[in-house]
């Protein structure tokens, strides 16, 4: 693990009406990403949230084809694999993610998702109570 360190530093402009501040932090290389790290006693800085929208689009397309289903608007899941053009396997594994807890919902929706959530493992089938999904989905 690399860290570099930066002191801090204080310059004021020639003509004394600019000042510029270096706050010290530190670059730290994990899992092939640089994670930034305040000095000590500071704020931890957390990165802006990313949706991930291939994780977005399943949850979306899941709950509308939930939708379709309740509404009658085909009588199968296969009449409606059928009309997706998509595969009837596909299409009943997709349906499981309307089966998620809220919160691994609302985290997908936020960004808010671990950086290793992908879509199979939420077509993969999971245990039916909302805790045991977020242990593993959540961590």
């Amino acid at each position: 693990m690399m860290v570099k360190t930066l002191a801090p530093k204080l310059r004021t402009s020639t003509d004394g009406r600019t000042v510029t501040v270096h706050v010290p932090i530190a670059f730290r290389q994990r899992a092939g990403r640089k994670q930034i790290v305040g000095p000590p006693g500071s704020v931890p800085w957390t990165p802006t949230p990313r949706i991930d929208t291939a994780l977005l689009k399943a949850v979306v397309r899941a709950h509308r084809w939930r939708e379709m289903l309740e509404n009658g608007e085909y009588p199968s899941a296969a009449d409606l694999a059928k009309a997706e053009k998509v595969n009837d396997s596909y299409l009943s594994r997709v349906l499981r993610i309307t089966l998620l807890a809220p919160e691994i919902i609302e985290a997908i929706v936020t960004g808010r998702q671990p950086p290793t959530l992908q879509i199979d493992e939420l077509m993969k089938p999971l245990p039916a109570q909302w805790q045991q999904q977020k242990a593993v989905l959540l961590g």
